[in-house]
């Protein structure tokens, strides 16, 4: 890691006008958004898709050993526990992006 200056700050930090710094941050926010968008199309085509449009067709399977409706079930209970679900993945993937472009958050102690 940077050993910190007397100012406190990284010795050897770059520059935020310099060019490569730019592109690294203009590519870590386009892969950050790009998770965003990802999750919240699988959000939306559960919760949606599966709770609202599809649950007159999912509603001829059962779930084994409730006899629940699955349409029913994604509309009460299923999209609430994928979103759930994917908010650790989204950690998940945010935090490798950040030891990727090493801005990981940590003790600076």
């Amino acid at each position: 890691m940077n050993e910190p200056t007397p100012t406190g700050g990284p010795a050897d930090r770059p520059s935020v006008t310099d060019p490569a710094t730019l592109a690294r941050h203009a590519e870590y926010w386009r892969r950050n958004v790009r998770y965003v968008a990802g999750l919240l199309a699988v959000w939306f085509l559960v919760s949606y898709g599966f709770g609202i449009v599809l649950v007159d067709v999912l509603d001829n399977f059962r779930i084994p050993g409730t006899n629940f409706p699955v349409g029913f079930w994604f509309a009460q209970q299923g999209s609430i526990y994928v979103f759930v679900v994917l908010i650790f993945v989204y950690v998940r993937l945010m935090n490798r992006l950040d030891r990727e472009f090493d801005v990981e958050e940590g003790d600076d102690e």
